[in-house]
């Protein structure tokens, strides 16, 4: 696979979260009440004693030793400007020497504009041993980090996801307008996924392993067949595999699918374009899915302003294939 489409899709679902290996059965879930805040220190920031009727509040766990952690925080610091009556807190767990924490917040300086606290672990106790670590994240089933939890005005937790899927929940918890129902039915599919892919990734990997687009078809339809809720988290995957199998007719219609399923997303509509144009494709694609690369491309470029460069790469590609070399 491609060097942007494997960042798409497969890869991102292997190896977007760091993986705790603290986990246990879910006990939180959406629309329960918030545990409390039983941490160990704010480092920074006011501290924020408990969770008032009214407000909104977002905790973001997230780790020192955390990679992801890192890309992470400076977009939840863009948030909190974003909405200034809303309360980020950003709780460090999972650490082994929590005296790397403050070291880190000051490092991190304006990239992590909210309050910051650490876990409270007991006293030789492993930092999963934490009570925020244990009341939180193990309660909910969360692996992984980042992860962060939007707690509504009535003080529910709302919305539990990666910090960089926030955008659109948060906006419509703090505007008063989020279906809460909806997001629960939401969420019990998406476990389901990602019970089924933690099964399934070890098939995947062999495929992707061996090259062959239609052997990952082949694993991809039966994981679809038996949890259909898999197919929002690899659906890029199986586009990608059936372009380049040659499979021009059903890639174009499930491509087609796929645009509007993503045309509010420019890295989803980005790749689904360099899936279709990609140099290293062995099959040439057919005129209408060039077409369709290009269309992806236009709206992924229009939703970011024509500032990205990768956007853009995508873009002249496609304009190129589509026989502009002029404008590409």
């Amino acid at each position: 696979m491609s060097r942007r489409v494997l960042g798409y899709g497969l890869a991102w679902a292997l190896a977007a979260w760091v993986v705790s290996p603290w986990a246990a059965a879910q006990t939180l879930s959406l629309g329960d009440d918030a545990p409390k805040l039983e941490v160990k220190e704010f480092v920074k920031g006011e501290p924020v004693p408990k969770f008032e009727k009214g407000k909104v509040y977002v905790v973001e766990f997230w780790a020192t030793w955390c990679g992801p952690c890192r890309v992470s925080i400076p977009h939840v610091s863009e948030l909190q400007k974003k909405y200034p009556d809303v309360t980020f807190v950003g709780v460090s767990v999972w650490e082994q020497d929590q005296s790397k924490v403050k070291p880190f917040v000051k490092e991190m300086g304006d990239k992590m504009a909210y309050r910051v606290a650490m876990d409270s672990v007991p006293e030789d106790a492993q930092g999963g041993e934490g009570k925020m670590a244990k009341g939180w994240m193990t309660a909910a089933g969360e692996n992984g980090i980042p992860s962060s939890f939007i707690i509504n005005g009535d003080g529910k937790v709302a919305w539990i996801g990666h910090p960089m899927e926030m955008d659109k929940p948060l906006e419509k918890v703090a505007a008063g307008k989020y279906d809460l129902a909806a997001a629960v039915k939401e969420r019990k599919e998406a476990k389901q996924a990602q019970e089924a892919f933690m099964k399934l990734r070890g098939k995947l990997i062999a495929a992707q392993q061996a090259n062959d687009p239609k052997k990952m078809l082949k694993v991809l339809d039966d994981a679809f067949a038996e949890t259909p809720a898999l197919e929002a988290m690899l659906g890029p995957v199986k586009f990608t595999s059936l372009v380049k199998a040659g499979e021009s007719k059903d890639a174009l219609a499930y491509g087609e699918k796929l645009y509007e399923k993503t045309k509010d997303d420019s890295n989803g509509l980005n790749n689904i374009a360099w899936s279709i144009v990609d140099p290293e494709n062995k099959n040439k694609p057919s005129a209408d899915l060039v077409r369709l690369a290009l269309k992806a491309a236009e709206r992924a470029d229009e939703l970011d302003g024509g500032k990205n460069p990768a956007v853009a790469d995508t873009l002249a590609k496609a304009q190129f294939d589509t026989g502009d070399a002029a404008k590409a």
